[in-house]
């Protein structure tokens, strides 16, 4: 797919992340970049992280106003709409733009649920069963399990659901099954075991993911204990999304909405906006980000022995000492509600810095009526999840002893 309108002259593209401590994660991402910029000959293209890994927002920012660039179309390399895309990301782009006047920011929306993000997951599920050394199991015999990043956000978490239906309903499967990595529930381990009781003879598992990382990796972990427990179901892990044609294609429909001025972020459900239930206490919170002290990574992996693919290791304090590894822990959390932030609960931080302005700037173009979200940083609190108590969840999913760790103590 390519753009029928030229970019007026003076305009970049900004393609904006979470960020991961997986070396590997991070540059997939920075894959989707370069695949964004073989797709747009002549447009300055950068791309940033809130936390985690350089370059981040503003240093990608940056870059684009040395290279002439007056005008970004920024857009959330996210999946769906839930903290990240509704209040972190905008919050640091409408910081550095009143930090910068006369450099305007337009905001895009995520890929959320999308014809082309369709095909490319059935392209992912349709690798794993051509790979099923039982090709004798029917579809009608398998049961799909799309497996979600979770977040505090139901809107988020309910597309995460109606993905799963519309492939179970366009494959046809014989069952559908929706979990989450953390936050939410239910978690992946939970979730298998509901499944197995179904009675299907496959089950596939599909990360709906970008890119690898922490997380997928204990998804597939958890897929092969599941098989180890009940060998007598073929458990297939599919491969996730990644810098598949049609995502990228989905970035580019993405870009053109802001030019053409299509640019909706759909809303209708957000907690933010509406009285959600459950979640009638968020409605109108405070715009800010909480990821300023985390902005970043600055170095202190380059000798981690995971070689750049973390498995989460390093978050033990006698592995780190093991290696040479600097081990400080997060932060406090004050969130009153039983478990952690959602990405990485108990985790620690090595090195961090380029902390941003305070300045609450006025609402980016594309994005109106910013979502509020206040956090007090001194506490860093969250207002609680309200089904903290979930059987099924929703803690993080539990880290699985890591590849190293396990070896060394087997050693």
């Amino acid at each position: 797919m390519t753009l029928p309108l030229p970019l007026p002259d003076g305009t970049g593209v900004m393609l904006c992340g979470h960020g991961s401590r997986n070396r590997l994660a991070v540059d997939e991402f920075a894959v989707l970049a370069e695949r964004l910029r073989a797709r747009l000959p002549g447009v300055p293209v950068e791309h940033g992280y809130l936390e985690f890994a350089n370059p981040v927002l503003h240093q990608g920012l940056d870059r684009l106003r040395a290279k002439g660039v007056r005008r970004v179309l920024a857009v959330p390399g996210m999946l769906f709409a839930a903290g990240h895309a509704k209040n972190d990301i905008p919050s640091v782009l409408n910081t550095y733009a009143a930090a910068h006047p006369g450099f305007e920011i337009t905001y895009g929306r995520e890929l959320g649920v999308d014809p082309r993000m369709l095909r490319a997951a059935g392209d992912r599920i349709e690798a794993a069963l051509a790979a099923s050394p039982r090709p004798q199991v029917t579809r009608h015999e398998t049961l799909l399990l799309v497996v979600g990043r979770g977040a505090s956000d139901p809107d988020a978490n309910s597309n995460v659901a109606k993905i799963m239906r519309l492939l179970w309903e366009g494959m046809g499967f014989g069952w559908g099954e929706v979990a989450y990595s953390g936050v939410t529930f239910p978690l992946v381990a939970p979730a298998l075991e509901h499944a197995v009781r179904l009675g299907y003879r496959r089950i596939v598992v599909f990360p709906y993911f970008l890119f690898t990382g922490v997380l997928v990796k204990r998804i597939y972990a958890a897929t092969e204990d599941a098989q180890a427990r009940h060998p007598q179901v073929e458990m297939l892990n599919a491969p996730y999304l990644g810098d598949h044609p049609l995502v990228i294609d989905t970035f580019m429909a993405r870009i053109e909405e802001m030019l053409v001025g299509q640019n909706l972020m759909n809303c209708s459900l957000c907690k933010y906006r509406e009285q959600v239930l459950g979640f009638e206490a968020e409605v109108g919170l405070a715009q800010q980000s909480h990821h300023h002290h985390v902005e970043g990574i600055g170095g202190g992996l380059e000798n981690c022995p995971c070689g750049g693919d973390c498995d989460s290791s390093c978050r033990d304090e006698e592995f780190c000492k093991a290696h040479g590894l600097e081990w400080t822990p997060l932060h406090g959390h004050d969130h009153g509600h039983g478990h952690g932030h959602g990405h990485g609960h108990g985790h620690h931080h090595h090195h961090h810095g380029h902390a941003l302005l305070a300045a609450q700037p006025a609402p980016l173009a594309g994005f109106a009526a910013p979502h509020d979200h206040e956090h007090d940083h001194a506490g860093h609190h969250h207002h609680p999840y309200p089904h903290a108590d979930h059987p099924l969840g929703p803690l993080t999913l539990p880290k699985v002893p890591g590849r190293l760790a396990r070896k060394e103590r087997q050693g």
